[in-house]
């Protein structure tokens, strides 16, 4: 069943109406990446804090971060993904970090 309706006109024509078709948000990966400096107990914090992930997600993902150089913190439509980074970076500085978050398309 489809939800277009038909409408007839005074002229005898009939007009179909559509619905418009959305299309999904772009999404993007927000990443940590490693720096030789920034302690593994302050991106723990940073994943616990900004994400909101539980202790034993944040663990495994710092590890990534130093293990593999980099780590995916989550994926959101670009706005969310600009936020995020931003208030990593933020928090970072304010902390005296050089932790740095950038994003990519998912």
């Amino acid at each position: 069943m489809s939800d277009d309706k038909r409408i007839q006109r005074s002229d005898g024509l009939a007009l179909q109406e559509t619905k418009p078709k959305l299309k999904k948000p772009k999404l993007y990966r927000v990443i940590l990446v490693n720096d030789d400096f920034t302690p593994m107990e302050f991106v723990v914090i940073v994943l616990e804090r900004i994400f909101q992930m539980p202790s034993d997600k944040a663990e495994r993902i710092m590890l990534n971060v130093h293990q593999k150089g980099m780590g995916v913190c989550g994926v959101y439509i670009c706005e969310i993904a600009e936020m995020k980074v931003r208030q990593v970076l933020e928090f970072a500085h304010e902390h005296q970090h050089p932790l740095q978050c950038t994003m990519e398309p998912d």
